[in-house]
């Protein structure tokens, strides 16, 4: 193939792009495109691609492929949107930190293992972070402890200005995770939910609004029962975040006795689901029927001192107790 210009007489000349051909022993030309309007520079570089221009040298290395960019470039786009790239700085230990979210997404190993991964990453191009090793990351991690409340108010900043005003429900649970060593601050013996015994652990709180977007997350010693967790995220809600009229939504490990007291105490609104001795209990008192059990939905408000409960179930349901200031 080749590039032909053929005048014309007052108009500009054509530009074809033409092909010998034999046809019944006669060479002929044959053409393929008319590329008159294409820019003279796309034509010139078709020119000299045709003409070999751009074929590999004799004896020159292989191609070898860049880092991996769109991976890191989607992700970074979604951490600027939801105000997480502001949030953590632009600093070096913040840029690290983003590197880290953005790893546990794409990545989920280790910090070692994230090192190595960055390898193949375009890190630099979309970052603007140069080398790093797992050490590195370690301190990031440190930073992100010691920066977590100004962090999390800053992220609860955004979420402000997206929705227009806090939420009126959180939801709140509790996890574990269990640890290889033994130099941990919060490690201690507990419930363990990974089924991995004669382990230490940490347990881990998550404070979300309805929909699960994440709002806080808090760090307790391995032995913290589910219940004595619940004071420290009222104090997220009402001392960090300034929210003072609000639903918190735990399940029935959680809310017990005495964070029962400290919602009450605090003029808050809870829902939880009852045990079986508890529906028992309401049971024995003539506060729920058994009769009522059906599978219609079915509600009783009782006085609790200075709260009104009021119990809802079904059959084909557990039991929940809503409690609200009378």
């Amino acid at each position: 193939m080749y590039i032909s210009t053929i005048p014309n007489r007052n108009s500009p000349p054509a530009i074809l792009l033409r092909e010998g051909c034999r046809e019944n022993g006669k060479v002929k030309n044959r053409t393929l495109a008319n590329l008159t309007h294409w820019p003279a520079q796309r034509v010139e570089a078709l020119r000299r691609a045709l003409r070999g221009d751009f074929d590999q040298a004799a004896g020159s290395a292989p191609p070898k492929n860049g880092p991996v960019f769109g991976l890191l470039y989607v992700l970074k786009q979604m951490a600027d949107g939801l105000g997480i790239t502001a949030a953590l700085g632009k600093t070096l230990p913040g840029k690290r930190a983003l590197f880290l979210v953005l790893a546990r997404l794409a990545h989920r190993g280790s910090r070692l293992s994230a090192v190595r991964w960055a390898e193949e990453q375009a890190v630099e191009e979309v970052l603007g972070l140069g080398a790093f090793d797992e050490d590195d990351l370690y301190a990031a991690l440190d930073d992100l402890c010691a920066r977590q409340e100004k962090i999390e108010q800053q992220l609860f900043a955004g979420y402000l200005r997206r929705q227009g005003a806090p939420p009126r429900m959180f939801l709140y649970d509790v996890t574990s995770s269990y640890l290889e060593g033994e130099q941990n601050q919060q490690g201690e013996y507990g419930y363990n939910r990974d089924g991995k015994k004669g382990k230490l652990q940490m347990v881990l709180g998550l404070l979300t609004d309805s929909e699960g977007e994440p709002l806080a997350v808090q760090v307790f010693a391995g032995n913290t029962a589910d219940p004595a967790t619940v004071v420290d995220p009222i104090k997220v809600l009402e001392e960090k975040f300034q929210v003072r009229e609000f639903i918190f939504v735990g399940d029935r490990g959680m809310v017990k006795s005495k964070s029962m007291e400290a919602l009450n105490k605090a003029h808050l609104h809870y829902i939880t689901a009852l045990t079986d001795a508890q529906i028992r209990r309401l049971l024995d008192e003539k506060v729920l029927q058994l009769e009522l059990f059906s599978e219609q939905l079915c509600e009783v408000e009782a006085d609790k001192g200075n709260r009104s409960v009021r119990y809802c179930w079904s059959a084909a349901d557990s039991v929940h107790r809503v409690a609200q200031p009378v």
